[in-house]
This record gives C-alpha cells, sequence and structure tokens, in this order.
C-alpha cells in the first residue's frame, strides 16, 4: 500500500536517468539502492529532504542528492522535499529560524539602521544557529511521520487481509 502510493507521485528511474541534465551523473543513478521503496529508504530521504531544505544555503537540491547517494536513501524524495523552502517559503521560514535563533542565543532581533556587512554577518550567527536547530528537528519529525505512516499502512494491511481470510473461511461453501 505506502509503496504504490509512493511510486504514484516519485518521478521513475528510467524517466529520471534519461533527462539531459543528469547525465553527467552517468552510472551512479543505476544503484538501485537510490530507487528503492521501503520504510528505511524513504524515511532517510525525508529527512535528507527536510533537514537541507531548511538550510540557508544555495544547491540545495544538489546537497540532498549528495546525501541521498551517500546513505543510500531515495534519491526522488530526497530532493523533491528539498522544495519545502522554495521562493515563495524562503522568508516566513528563514525569519523564523532567525527568531529560533535570536531566542537560542539570548539575542534580540535587530532591524537594520544601516545595512552593512558588519550588521549582516552578525546576523548571520543566529539564523545559522536557528536553521540548524529547526533542520534537525524538521527532519526528525519528517523521518518518524514516514516510519509511522508505514507502519499504520502495514497494520492495516494485516486487517485487512485478516478480515478477508476470515470472511472465506466463514463464507459457505458452493453445494453445501
Amino acid at each position: 500500500m505506502p509503496k504504490r502510493l509512493f511510486r504514484k507521485y516519485l518521478p521513475s528511474p528510467e524517466r529520471l536517468k534519461g533527462h539531459k541534465a543528469l547525465g553527467f551523473l552517468g552510472g551512479i543513478l543505476s544503484d538501485p539502492n537510490l530507487w528503492h521503496i521501503n520504510r528505511r529508504s524513504l524515511s532517510g530521504a525525508a529527512f535528507i529532504g527536510v533537514f537541507t531544505g531548511l538550510l540557508p544555503i544555495p544547491m540545495q537540491m544538489g546537497l540532498a542528492a549528495l546525501l541521498a547517494l551517500r546513505f543510500h536513501c531515495n534519491l526522488p524524495l530526497s530532493v523533491v522535499l528539498v522544495w519545502l523552502s522554495n521562493p515563495l517559503t524562503y522568508v516566513p521560514i528563514f525569519y523564523f529560524t532567525y527568531r529560533v535563533g535570536t531566542w537560542m542565543l539570548g539575542m534580540t532581533p535587530s532591524p537594520p539602521h544601516g545595512i552593512d556587512v558588519a550588521w549582516f554577518v552578525q546576523q548571520l550567527v543566529p539564523l545559522w544557529a536557528g536553521s540548524l536547530v529547526c533542520a534537525v528537528t524538521g527532519g526528525l519529525l519528517a523521518f518518524l511521520t514516514v516510519r509511522l505512516f508505514w507502519r499504520l499502512a502495514v497494520i492495516r494491511s494485516w486487517n485487512l487481509r485478516a478480515r478477508y481470510r476470515r470472511r472465506k473461511r466463514t463464507r459457505p461453501k458452493d453445494g453445501e
């Protein structure tokens, strides 16, 4: 059940391997571990995607892909979840992580009186501190959520099969 849901929305390995922009990766994309749809692969990919999506860095998708390659997690899901932070959500996400960082470090958020390099560098410390904490927390929540939903789907599948077998046993046979 969970496999069908993920297969429905994730791009196929053949489609990604045939993409011109990914041609430089060559045989790396042939690793079957990058395409497995199982509890371990998807929960790891959820952690990687959300973690890298909450970091204030350029090339988040590239980092997510490298981490998915390194830890043998589902590559498409890792890259897709990075889009949690996108041009529409950058400002609210990174303002939130900045506020978390200022709270953790006991700083007061300072509006710019005049934007200069010193002020900007000073704001990077709480931004990065808050981003790292939110990235790890968000990644762990995504990891646990995938694990939980996978487990619930397996339990539901077991219950449906047990119910089907009970009905099959109690149903009268033809000719009785």
